[in-house]
């Protein structure tokens, strides 16, 4: 019995040192885990914090970016402001030194209705030149005899249309005084049934509602002379004016008679 009892005491003794070796033996695994586990831990927030700068870093080089980008819109855009008020500045100053010469022009030129479609320049160069020196002659109002022929040409060449009744004419003097001068000629005979108008071209000319009667209803190919032949026994007509349409040359049905 004494030598079972001894044989069990050694048995647990040796199960008790192998426990003890066991656990000896897991206690560095254990400790070796959790240090892993801990290095592990500690370099997933080395990452995460490289990671954080990396895109901090991304971020502010893209705002850096896009303030570059949005100086250089603006300075280009203060240029093309800059470009665009010069321009604009030159561009008014041009137009108001045109208007300036244009006004100028206007004072120093006479407009020259109900001519003959046979007028040439040679027919009012001599009658307009008594009165100063003149720099240039238009005609105006013509109708081409064919489609295809601009007025410029028609006016060259007297290709005017055969159905056209008279036409204008602008006359322009190289100073205002002898333009005043011209308006004498208003209500002269140029050919026989040709009483020519002429006045200022300035658009400052006002029309005289008081010495002027409206005409309605008139028909669409009437001539000026029959006009002022109608009203000759009314008083002295200074005028006659039917308004007409500029690419036919017919009249549009209505007038104005000026008298003295």
């Amino acid at each position: 019995k004494e030598k079972k009892k001894r044989k069990r005491t050694e048995e647990g003794e040796k199960v008790s040192e192998g426990q003890s070796l066991s656990n000896i033996k897991e206690a560095p695994v254990k400790a070796k885990k959790a240090r892993k586990k801990e290095h592990s831990e500690a370099e997933k927030k080395l990452s995460q914090r490289e990671n954080a700068l990396e895109q901090a870093d991304e971020e502010e080089d893209q705002k850096l970016f896009q303030s570059k980008v949005k100086q250089k819109k603006k300075a280009s855009q203060a240029i093309t402001k800059t470009v665009v008020n010069s321009a604009t500045g030159a561009t008014a100053k041009q137009q108001k030194r045109k208007w300036v010469a244009d006004k100028a022009a206007d004072r120093r030129t006479v407009f020259v209705g109900n001519l003959p479609v046979s007028c040439t320049i040679q027919v009012l160069t001599s009658l307009f030149k008594k009165y100063g020196p003149i720099q240039s002659i238009r005609f105006r109002s013509l109708i081409p005899a064919e489609d295809t022929v601009s007025k410029k040409v028609a006016a060259i060449k007297h290709k005017v249309h055969p159905n056209a009744k008279s036409i204008n004419a602008y006359v322009v003097f190289k100073e205002e005084c002898h333009a005043q001068e011209a308006l004498k000629e208003n209500g002269t005979e140029i050919a026989s049934g040709f009483h020519i108008r002429v006045d200022t071209a300035s658009k400052t000319s006002s029309h005289d509602s008081k010495r002027s009667v409206f005409l309605g209803n008139l028909s669409y190919d009437i001539r000026d002379d029959t006009v002022r032949e109608h009203f000759q026994d009314c008083g002295d007509v200074v005028g006659v004016r039917v308004v007409r349409d500029r690419m036919t040359g017919l009249g549009k049905g209505f007038g104005y008679v000026l008298f003295e």
